[in-house]
Order: C-alpha cells, then structure tokens, then sequence
C-alpha cells in the first residue's frame, strides 16, 4: 500500500492513500483500473492526525511519485474549503 505522509501548515499530518490500494494484491491492480473516473484521476483520501476531517483528492494517476508536497498540500486545502461551503 502506498501511503504519502504530508504535515500541513497548522502542523497536522496528513496520510494519503490510493483507494483500494490496501486491498489484496492480485485484486488491488484490478480494483484500482475500475475506480479510475473516465479522466484517469485516483480517489485518493487524505486522512489527518487529528483537528481536522478526511477529505477525498481527485489527482493524476502518477500523484505518488510526480506530485510535489506543495501541490498536494494545496490539494488538501482546496478539498477542505471546498467541505466547509
């Protein structure tokens, strides 16, 4: 299972994990192709250490080892403003 690791600017860790990607893994590489949206994005969901609600990322295929912190930071944020309106 991939998990990204992040710490935002108030100080709260975030886990980020592919959906499905825990599931077994001669199931996982097929789970994964099914919940691909019709753009080729991932849910991923964020999960923090605390003060804070999950929120789910729509990001690129190659998010875990592309994407830098800062954007992915940004994406965090822009999902919790976007849960908060």
């Amino acid at each position: 299972m991939k998990t990204r690791e992040i710490t935002d600017r108030n100080h709260v860790i975030w886990q980020c994990t592919q959906v499905f990607s825990g599931a077994n893994p001669k199931l996982a590489g097929r789970a994964a192709c099914l919940a691909k949206e019709d753009d080729g994005s991932l849910s991923i969901v964020c999960t923090p250490s605390g003060g804070e609600q999950t929120v789910r990322l729509q990001l690129k295929e190659d998010w875990y080892d592309q994407m830098s912190d800062d954007d992915l930071r940004k994406a965090i944020e822009n999902a919790k403003e976007s849960s908060d309106t």
